[in-house]
């Protein structure tokens, strides 16, 4: 029964050898997103098993790989620096014991997430934000490989050392994408930087390495050799400098922006998981998956993360489907660090900067160069906000804003579609045929198309093309029929549905008089209201 539950819908072989095939291709990113965050490259790594593991086992979606993002890491790039000028005096490294406890409120946030259920929010992210997103991450990704051409002082590299490093570069980008042409069976991010290692190291070429570039750091004993997590609580001994509101606030903020951001990576790529599988994932089992992760990233020293699309599409195309895969591909991870930290040190920092370009390269949405030109233009101008505020700001922040301004676009352009059709009757009553929705953003273009003085004494208003959508219109409706009434003019509201006719018969029962009952008031339904045979 526990064997059925690890392998779901896979098989042993399948999830076993695609499990290796991600483990290998996890090491070159877990380190590059660490170089990326600035912290020392055995975190990644640390960050990227343990996240791998327990969102494998305790998820929502099997065949699904978690763990260190470049997503997280540019934002980890930002707030590190002052963390690490927040101290306290006498603790080593206080920033990392800033971003552990950052880590552990970030979990907490994602679970409370998951037991809420709220996992179905992820369906209010329109696909322009989504473009923007991918886009804007990119960007962000690659300006940030831009340090890795600096020396210590920020000074550029120059001569022989620039173009040995752009050479290195091209060729790890090369390999990469003209492998998967000739075999996808063995990954192209391996080859390349297995290829750029052996040609550095038995050719002689002086390039900065893995190793070189730790120790340019300031520590001439650094090293990536490490042991199995040591539990750790944060600021152990120092609880009484993050007891003021300045640290406070500085965890909490930070702590909402990595969460907002592992939530919205890791349901999306739920959402594409389940869509190439064919099968339905947990979005709130998913959410408390990558909230417990997080924690235990942060009581044992992991940079943290959440859900990776690249390496979950390596593991989906290569058979993976159930847990059992994510499992491998961690406990493979973890054989790295334990007993071949020395072959990783000697990787020279040129492999891993390619290795992030063609990320950039495969990240990036190009066919949004296409799109803009042929989308509506609220959509085009949102693919672009997103984008240009990712990089200005964060992705919390660019994903909140496309979200509020694609539903005020939305609200506009239905606010200009509502419409009266007047006609008089017989007996000289003036019917006004309302066409579109009524709700906050219609009610002054609904309120422009009456003519109180004017009309005659008996109006009619039908909604039989229209349905009341907020109170803002309910609100609107009991205006308009008050400004009739104290112009002694006979109103009727014809055509309301019924759920229109309930909530303002509440808000004032003396519209019982206003509304009018016809056999053919329309009716609306949500989907599980209609029998699936009649859909």
């Amino acid at each position: 029964m526990l064997l059925k539950w690890f392998i779901s819908n896979g098989s042993i072989k399948d999830d076993a050898l695609s499990g290796v095939t991600v483990a290998l291709a996890l090491v070159p990113e877990a380190v590059a997103f660490a170089f990326i965050a600035d912290i020392p490259p055995v975190i990644g790594l640390y960050g990227a098993f343990m996240m791998g593991l327990i969102t494998a086992v305790f998820g929502g979606r099997p065949g699904m790989i978690s763990g260190a993002t470049g997503a997280l890491a540019v934002v980890m790039f930002d707030f590190l620096p002052i963390a690490k000028e927040m101290g306290p005096d006498g603790l080593e490294n206080p920033h990392l014991h800033y971003l552990f406890l950052i880590l552990i409120t970030m979990g907490l946030m994602q679970i409370l997430f998951g037991a809420l259920k709220l996992g179905k929010l992820v369906r209010l992210i329109p696909h322009p934000v989504m473009i923007g997103f991918v886009n804007g991450l990119a960007i962000v990704i690659c300006t940030a490989q831009f340090t890795m051409f600096k020396n210590p002082d920020d000074s550029w590299f120059e001569g022989q050392k620039m173009m040995t490093m752009l050479g290195l570069v091209a060729l790890t980008m090369i390999i990469m994408w003209g492998l998967p042409k000739l075999t996808k069976k063995i990954p192209a991010g391996l080859v390349a930087i297995a290829t750029v290692t052996a040609l550095v190291y038995f050719g002689g070429i002086e390039t900065d390495n893995v190793l070189s570039f730790l120790q340019s750091k300031g520590d001439d004993k650094a090293t990536m050799a490490a042991n199995l997590p040591v539990f750790e609580i944060p600021f152990y001994g120092y609880f009484n400098h993050i007891m003021n509101p300045e640290s406070i606030f500085f965890i909490l903020k930070w702590a909402t922006i990595l969460a907002a951001i592992g939530l919205i990576e890791s349901l999306m790529t739920l959402q594409l998981v389940d869509e190439i599988t064919e099968t339905k994932g947990s979005g709130n089992k998913e959410s408390f998956g990558q909230g417990l992760a997080n924690i235990i990233n942060g009581f044992f020293g992991g940079m943290g993360g959440c859900a990776m699309i690249g390496q979950a599409m390596i593991n989906v195309s290569s058979g993976g489907r159930g847990r059992l895969s994510g499992i491998v591909a961690s406990l493979g991870l973890l054989s790295f660090i334990l007993w071949l930290s020395d072959l990783i040190e000697i990787i020279p920092i040129a492999a891993l900067v390619g290795v992030m370009f063609m990320v950039v390269i495969g990240t990036f949405a190009w066919k949004s160069f296409k799109t803009i030109f042929v989308v509506p233009k609220t959509d085009a101008f949102v693919i672009i906000l997103v984008t240009a505020v990712t990089v200005w700001q964060d992705l919390a922040v660019a994903v909140v804003s496309g979200i509020i301004v694609s539903a005020l676009m939305f609200a506009w352009e239905n606010a200009k579609r509502i419409r009266a059709r007047k006609s008089v009757k017989k007996d000289g009553t003036k019917v006004y045929e309302i066409w579109g929705p009524l709700f906050f953003g219609s009610i002054t273009a609904f309120n422009e198309k009456f003519d109180v003085h004017n009309d005659p004494e008996k109006v009619e208003i039908d909604f039989m093309e229209s349905k009341v959508s907020d109170h803002s219109g309910i609100e609107a409706l009991e205006a308009i029929v008050k400004k009739y009434k104290t112009a002694e003019k006979s109103i009727k509201l014809t055509h309301l549905s019924q759920d229109c006719k309930n909530i303002l018969l509440k808000a004032n029962t003396s519209f019982s008089n206003v509304i009018e009952n016809n056999i053919d008031d329309p009716r609306y339904f949500v989907v599980s209201d209609v029998n699936a045979n009649e859909i």
